[in-house]
């Protein structure tokens, strides 16, 4: 009888088993096709494989929003990086954070930066990509700005800051897909002598840009 009863229930077993067994490859394979799917839209979307790889190392000190400098407002589809100096020698990222950060108390102005590169290459992200930016005047709907520091009054950046510079628009051209032509001077907005050396020194605007599509081509 009990040769008899276990040979039952061996039987009854036999389709749950196989069941089960059906079940769980198909959700194996679910799982597989949807990594694989993954894998290659983020290849397709951002040119240089896994962006995040090659993402900057940055401090993310997101201003407390406010009006006048995070007033969270969405951009429209980023086609453009705008590039700016602080016009504040020797003054750090940190302060020029702590700036924007005061405004949201003093009242003083409209003023912000998605990201300030420091005099030692630091990064510091002040707003998100997708949110507005009070930097670009007439460009703040679709484009990210970098503010950037320097050691005089001439606004050259010192090469800590350059190589920090080149790297985070090479980054975001790809990360946002806005080709290097498409990187522009907010004096290419406004008139303003702003970034100042890049203005006055049209050469060294160009290799700046040369700069940055050869990091690109070197990560891809």
């Amino acid at each position: 009888m009990n040769k008899r009863e276990n040979r039952r229930n061996s039987r009854r077993l036999y389709p749950v088993i196989m069941i089960t067994l059906v079940i769980v490859i198909a959700v194996l394979a679910v799982i597989l096709i949807l990594t694989r799917r993954s894998e290659t839209e983020e290849v397709s979307v951002y040119g240089i494989g896994n962006v995040d790889q090659y993402r900057p190392q940055m401090s993310v000190e997101l201003l407390t929003p406010n009006p006048y400098s995070r007033p969270q407002t969405a951009t429209d589809k980023i086609t453009g990086i705008v590039i700016h100096y602080v016009a504040n020698p020797g003054s750090t990222a940190e302060q020029n954070r702590s700036y924007f950060e005061g405004l949201k108390d003093s009242h003083e102005t409209y003023a912000s930066s998605h990201f300030i590169v420091g005099l030692e290459g630091e990064i510091i992200q002040c707003v998100p990509t997708s949110e507005v930016a009070y930097a670009s005047n007439d460009r703040n709907h679709d484009t990210v700005s970098i503010e950037v520091c320097h050691p005089d009054e001439t606004g050259k950046f010192n090469d800590a800051t350059y190589d920090s510079l080149v790297e985070l628009t090479g980054w975001l051209c790809e990360y946002l897909e806005v080709p290097v032509d498409n990187v522009i001077r907010h004096y290419d907005v406004t008139g303003k002598l702003c970034p100042l050396y890049f203005v006055e020194h049209e050469d060294a605007w160009e290799q700046f840009k040369d700069d940055v599509t050869h990091w690109i081509s070197k990560h891809q």
